[in-house]
């Protein structure tokens, strides 16, 4: 617990969860000092040394103390497989655990949001949000902007192997291009990524830490919100348990729910805002009806394919003895460079499945070391992964309770691969990617795949290896999507229809999924809900 005992029970506003957005939230509404602000985390503090070193996303991961520790339902896409699905349960949210990769997507798809009825959010709308809080390693320009809380660095170590794959894929039309963030990804580059000096930066301590030194803002760590408070239409306050005990809090203007695009959906519905035939199944009584509730879900999910290699250093090699697992840890002692200061992936690619594309529809993370599968050790040979995700899949699932218990996880249903236009896409990767490692750029280095392997060649072939090998990036969204359809949940102001007093702020609202990593367009979302949110109190 952080701030002053004094605010009581009563605020003016109430933020669930301490994340991407809330630490944003919290830090922009408690500026005034007229604003009492309270914020409930239910993880820990991010006070936890492998949130800070870059490669501790590997211990943060599948680690209680730092994850809700969620799994998705089997997948019939996947072959039966259900997948273990990570989520920050920690002061600053996925940003204490995720791949650090700065990204905002592409133009277009802002421009869709807009055009899917949502004013205010197309591309020119969201990138004076996105500069707001920017601080780019190459100060002010008119894409990007320095001296903001949110910063963005370029990566502390190279590889020549990787420096290899750029020169192949180049000979198959993938050109290099100097910036990712510019509206139009296309090309190959190395990510810039949210760190500071070899450090991992996140929105706990970009925006929450400065603000925690006011007297109008309260945060409350290991804080389980339990339901909102609603009277009649309106909603007025939470309920949440902390040391024990539950507690209730008012919100005299608003409360805004920023638990995420798996945990916000759940909040709803254990409110009793949702389905009614679905909370009547669970003895919940129906509050408010809202179709949309848990609907909606997106995820990019990435197919992964390892090639062993020759006459190149990679990362599989130098952990396989003492002496280079010592001389890592040295280099990072030293001046916090090296491995350690990894982020997943180093090297990036956008390009497109087929040609006739308006806009690349793949992303390319390319690392310098490969397993069988994520958490399991590196192969004792030099070898790279080339991992590939289709970026706007047509696939939607969904997210729901399956008790009106606090404690019990939501059915997360991806559908991945339900379509065949999905099918079809993750086929085209596979091939691209065979196809890019055939370059002359890659002849010394012999690529040899290993998985899914070259005995794999037919099409039916392909995807079922493709079953056993893909697996989530972790950008869940649209669980809460803005919209005036009917499956909408909120409007272009993130208020949730129907209600007032009730907004959300998070990755659920995304009507459709953005091209790209999904941290910094939630931080955007945070920057442009602030505005709103005290534009709404100044017209009180």
């Amino acid at each position: 617990m952080h701030g002053t005992e004094e605010l009581g029970d009563t605020y003016d506003y109430i933020i669930v969860g301490g994340g991407t957005a809330g630490c944003v939230l919290a830090n922009r509404l408690s500026a005034d000092p007229q604003n009492r602000v309270l914020l409930l985390e239910a993880g820990k503090s991010d006070n936890y040394h492998w949130v800070h070193i870059p490669v501790g996303y590997l211990y943060c991961i599948g680690n209680p103390r730092t994850d809700w520790m969620m799994t998705t339902a089997p997948e019939a896409g996947l072959n039966g497989r259900a997948l273990t699905y990570p989520r920050g349960k920690v002061l600053g949210g996925c940003t204490s655990v995720n791949g650090m990769i700065y990204m905002r997507g592409q133009a277009a798809d802002y421009d869709i949001w807009r055009q899917l009825g949502n004013p205010g959010w197309g591309w020119q709308d969201v990138l004076p949000y996105f500069l707001k809080s920017e601080d780019h390693h190459g100060g002010d320009s008119p894409l990007h902007r320095g001296g903001g809380e949110w910063k963005v660095q370029r990566q502390r170590l190279k590889w020549d192997i990787l420096r290899a794959v750029q020169k192949g894929a180049e000979e198959f039309g993938i050109k290099p291009r100097a910036d990712f963030n510019d509206g139009n990804n296309e090309g190959s580059g190395f990510f810039e990524v949210n760190q500071h000096k070899g450090v991992r930066w996140n929105t706990a301590k970009a925006f929450l830490r400065p603000a925690m030194k006011r007297t109008n803002l309260r945060v409350l760590t290991e804080a389980h919100t339990h339901r909102l408070i609603l009277d009649g239409k309106r909603v007025c306050g939470v309920e949440y348990h902390h040391k024990g005990a539950l507690r209730r809090a008012g919100a005299g203007h608003e409360v805004l729910l920023a638990a995420g695009a798996i945990n916000s959906p759940k909040l709803l519905e254990l409110s009793g805002i949702g389905q009614p035939d679905l909370l009547a199944r669970h003895g919940i009584e129906t509050r408010h009806a809202l179709a949309g509730v848990g609907e909606n879900l997106q995820d990019h999910l990435q197919i992964r394919t390892v090639y062993k290699v020759q006459n190149a250093k990679t990362l599989n090699t130098m952990v396989n003895s003492l002496t280079g697992k010592a001389r890592i840890a040295l280099q990072y002692g030293w001046n916090r460079s090296g491995p350690m200061s990894m982020a997943p992936s180093q090297f990036g690619m956008f390009t497109k499945s087929r040609p006739d594309l308006d806009m690349p529809d793949l992303e390319y993370h390319v690392q310098p070391l490969s397993t069988n599968k994520l958490g399991d050790p590196l192969h004792p040979f030099p070898a790279i992964t080339v991992s590939v995700c289709n970026l706007r899949p047509e696939s939607v699932g969904a997210s729901h309770i399956q008790a009106a218990d606090l404690d019990v996880q939501p059915e997360i249903r991806l559908n991945y691969l339900s379509t065949q236009q999905d099918k079809a896409v993750a086929l085209a990767s596979i091939k691209q990617v065979r196809e890019v490692m055939t370059a002359q750029a890659l002849v010394p280095h012999a690529p040899e795949e290993i998985l899914p392997g070259p005995n794999c060649n037919s099409d039916a072939e392909i995807l079922d290896a493709v079953g056993d090998i893909a697996t989530t990036i972790f950008h869940p969204v649209g669980t809460c999507k803005m919209g005036s359809d009917p499956r909408a949940v909120v409007d272009a102001e993130l208020r949730v229809h129907g209600l007032s007093g009730l907004r959300v702020v998070d990755a659920s609202v995304m009507p459709k999924i953005v091209s790209g990593n999904t941290a910094s367009p939630v931080i955007m979302i945070a920057e442009k809900a602030s505005d709103l949110i005290l534009a709404a109190a100044r017209s009180r």
